[in-house]
């Protein structure tokens, strides 16, 4: 049999990190979950990792890996957070590629990609070498081995693109049917046609380069990847595998490779339970062995190219006009905009390829005074991004400089490092693709191009900003709320932008209600608090001291003085400046203690403004995380008056709300309000509680059904989710707990009777490893046995 079927998955999210703090921050529209990455994870990366193989009642019978089955590339951004933020996640995509070299003749599952997903063919030479190199690096870091193909940002091809990806060693890649020109078989003559993607997608091609280097090309089969995409081939599984085995040509004797590829959240993120669709398929190709999986790197082993083809030169897979989506109002966008227009995308290239341009002679001037090899140097720079530890730094510094730097010099290494790093990032395709200029993708690269600018800015004291304003101001906006994208730079990137004194009037704003030690990691920043004095009046706070504060990744580094009150509420004041010596110090603070200590708050005010002068800051100045976790704890007394009153109210009327139900009697809004808020509020402490009480749950479960009141239900179902995790992992370390064991048996049901459907799949997949490990070492008649077994049928396993 000479049919094999490859699928293929990008799984990629652009960087989302705040380009100071080096981490995601909240956002508030992935909620219940902290952030978009976040909330992606659990409903497709993770998923794919441990996806279900049901039988034909619908119970669990096998969790497979799908990431050991097809071929898939992950962005490195995307892995880098993972790899902190997701780790078992993260653990079981490397492990899936060396269980898939088992099964694929020693060939990995994992592809490499472009390093920020920049679309190559608008890059500049070296920016298109960089982008290979770190993609490379940071893949091999990774996976622990070479990778033989690469992945280029919505597949943008142009013959210099492939002759980088040729020159650094990289076989194949994989681009859509659209952007074959022509092909012909290995030594004919006359090429055929295959512009409307008139070539044949079930075989590799050759592709020749001017350089008379050569790499593989692999055209998917488009119309089957736009079905699983757009047209609901994922609602089953069945459906999907068959449709795969039919675009097969069973007439043709010649070895043939059917693949797809889409976007990787298509499988579980863009459609529900999409996993579960493609392990079916996976699952049944292997059983049913009418095609053989395998991926591209095995099949080129087993079936080098006959054919060679060439390309239609900056073209993608997701713009029919070639590139024009990067770069012009071509008229791609993603609808729902009929109004709108996309005219603001060729101003904001040429305002970051303005800054790329200016930025490159600051940059090369610079690094050849400090000794060093610009260009080296930066394809390098990824062995620092992957690992920031001082040591490496250290090392990374001698080994790319000339001659021994002073700390000054050394800080201005790094910080011409990072300006090009930034700028590298700003490039980022998600910016262009979407339809306004101000969106969260779009304003992302612009805090990018924000932070190149301060660094060089900080670097030559030269004002870059203003003639990039004046490129932004090109770039118009579609939304009211911005004219254009300068103003939406003003607004957003101008108040998200950090220094060392910023950073520390976090720091002494939060040390109000947090318990830091003498030295404290704040995100990318490594404070030393040097001493610290605190007094309290009721709830007034006052807080005065001095700290070091060092960034982890320029090694700039100032000490602060400062002073915060806290009057209440989000109510605070404060003041930070750099230490001008002891004497200054101490006189502040017995100043301003004095004053507390009598109550004297008015004058307390006074003297921030007297030893601070301008340099005054408040809750607003907090980072985003802390900000809400603050402004959540200073609420904490209000929530509980109210939730006194609310819980009153709810106790002395609800006899009299029940009878109005009965009555048919619509509840006065007010009062629905109320009841339904302590509804909630009720379920979510049992939910939260050591031991649920069960009675309790059933109800309030039932008085929402009689009184025809709504749960909350995202946030109680995402809870009761989390909190069944963390069961099972108790279990998981106490495996012969059989109280907990019980407990669950009880509880497990009791959810089921409720109008919430919690999220087990988490809770599935512990207790489908404690089985692994567990459930031969117990005889079938055993207490443990039976517990076990009735949990996992309350999990919706099968034994």
């Amino acid at each position: 049999m000479e049919r094999y079927i490859c699928i293929h998955g990008h799984f990629y999210q652009p960087p989302r990190e705040n380009p100071w703090l080096n981490e995601v921050e909240l956002q508030e529209s992935a909620r219940p979950y902290h952030d978009w990455n976040e909330r992606i994870t659990d409903e497709c990366y993770a998923r794919n990792s441990s996806s279900r193989i049901l039988d034909t009642e619908g119970t669990i019978v096998d969790i497979l890996n799908n990431y050991a089955w097809m071929s898939f590339n992950f962005g490195p951004t995307l892995l880098e957070w993972m790899e902190k933020k997701a780790p078992e996640t993260y653990q079981a995509i490397l492990a899936a590629d060396k269980e898939s070299q088992q099964r694929f003749s020693g060939h990995g599952s994992a592809l490499a990609q472009v390093y920020n997903h920049m679309i190559m063919p608008l890059a500049n030479e070296r920016d298109k070498h960089t982008q290979v190199i770190w993609g490379i690096y940071d893949f091999k870091k990774r996976f622990n081995r070479d990778p033989e193909g690469m992945w280029l940002g919505e597949t943008a091809a142009d013959t210099a693109t492939l002759e980088v990806l040729a020159e650094h060693g990289i076989k194949f890649t994989i681009l859509s049917p659209y952007q074959a020109k022509s092909y012909r078989k290995i030594g004919e003559q006359d090429w055929q046609d295959a512009t409307n993607a008139q070539i044949n997608p079930n075989r590799p091609y050759l592709c020749h380069l001017p350089s008379g280097r050569t790499i593989v090309l692999f055209f998917y089969q488009a119309p089957v990847s736009q079905g699983v995409a757009f047209e609901g081939l994922l609602h089953n599984g069945e459906k999907f595998k068959n449709r795969l085995l039919g675009a097969l040509d069973y007439n043709n004797d010649e070895p043939q490779l059917l693949h797809i590829a889409t976007d990787g959240e298509t499988y579980g993120h863009h459609h529900r339970f999409g996993e579960m669709a493609l392990s079916y398929t996976l699952h049944h190709l292997y059983q049913e062995e009418q095609a053989r999986l395998t991926i591209y790197g095995e099949y080129l082993e087993k079936y080098p190219p006959q054919y060679e083809a060439q390309i239609i030169e900056h073209s993608s897979w997701s713009c029919s006009h070639g590139v024009e989506r990067w770069r012009s109002d071509c008229g791609c966008n993603t609808g729902g905009h009929p109004g709108w227009n996309q005219k603001w995308r060729k101003p904001l290239r040429e305002a970051f390829d303005w800054l790329r341009d200016e930025l490159e002679p600051l940059y090369m001037s610079q690094m050849q005074q400090l000794g060093a090899d610009p260009w080296q140097s930066r394809n390098d720079y990824i062995q620092v991004i992957s690992d920031r530890s001082e040591e490496k730094i250290e090392a990374f510094i001698v080994a790319h400089t000339s001659r021994e730097l002073t700390i000054e010099e050394q800080r201005t290494f790094l910080k011409l490092l990072e300006m090009q790093y930034h700028a590298m990032l700003m490039y980022t395709s998600c910016g262009w693709f979407f339809d306004e200029v101000t969106g969260i993708e779009t304003m992302q690269d612009i805090l990018y191009a924000a932070r190149a600018l301060q660094l060089a800015e900080s670097i030559s004291g030269n004002d870059y900003e203003t003639t990039f304003l004046q490129h932004l101001a090109q770039a118009e906006s579609n939304d009211i709320e911005y004219k254009n994208a300068a103003d939406a730079y003003r607004a957003i990137a101008k108040t998200t932008m950090l220094d060392l004194l910023r950073v520390g009037a976090h720091y002494a704003v939060s040390s109000l209600f947090s318990d830091y030690t003498k030295e404290s990691q704040l995100y990318c920043y490594r404070v030393t608090s040097e001493q610290h004095e605190a007094v309290e009046a009721g709830r007034q706070k006052l807080a005065v001291g001095r700290a070091n504060i060092r960034s982890n990744i320029t090694w700039d580094e100032a000490t602060i003085t400062y002073g915060v009150l806290h009057i209440g509420d989000h109510q605070l004041l404060g003041g930070v400046r750099e230490f001008r010596g002891d004497e200054a110090f101490q006189t502040m603070f017995s100043e301003m203690e004095d004053a507390f200590s009598k109550g004297m708050i008015s004058e307390v005010i006074m003297l921030l403004d007297k030893h601070f002068e301008s340099h005054n800051y408040s809750f607003w100045h907090l980072f985003r995380d802390d900000q809400n976790k603050i402004l959540n704890q200073v609420l904490g007394y209000t929530m509980h008056a109210i939730e006194g009153g609310f819980e009153q109210v709810y106790y002395n009327n609800y006899p009299l709300m029940a009878a109005m139900h009965t009555l048919n009697v619509t509840l006065p809004r007010p009062l629905k309000v109320i009841v339904e808020y302590m509804l909630n509020k009720k379920m979510q402490d049992e939910v939260n509680a050591d031991e649920p009480n069960l009675e309790e749950m059933k109800q309030l479960n039932q008085q929402a059904k009689r009184m025809q009141l709504t749960f909350d239900r995202e946030q109680l179902t995402f809870a009761i989710s989390q909190r069944m995790e963390r069961f099972m992992r108790q279990l998981e370390k106490d495996p012969d707990n059989l109280q907990l064991m019980a407990q669950l048996n009880e509880l497990l049901p009791a959810l089921h009777a409720t109008t919430l459907q919690p999220d087990l799949w988490q809770a599935q997949n512990i207790a489908f490893r404690i089985k692994q490990q567990y459930y031969a070492q117990h005889p079938t008649d055993s207490e443990w046995s039976a517990l076990f077994t009735k949990l996992f049928d309350n999990l919706n396993l099968k034994v």
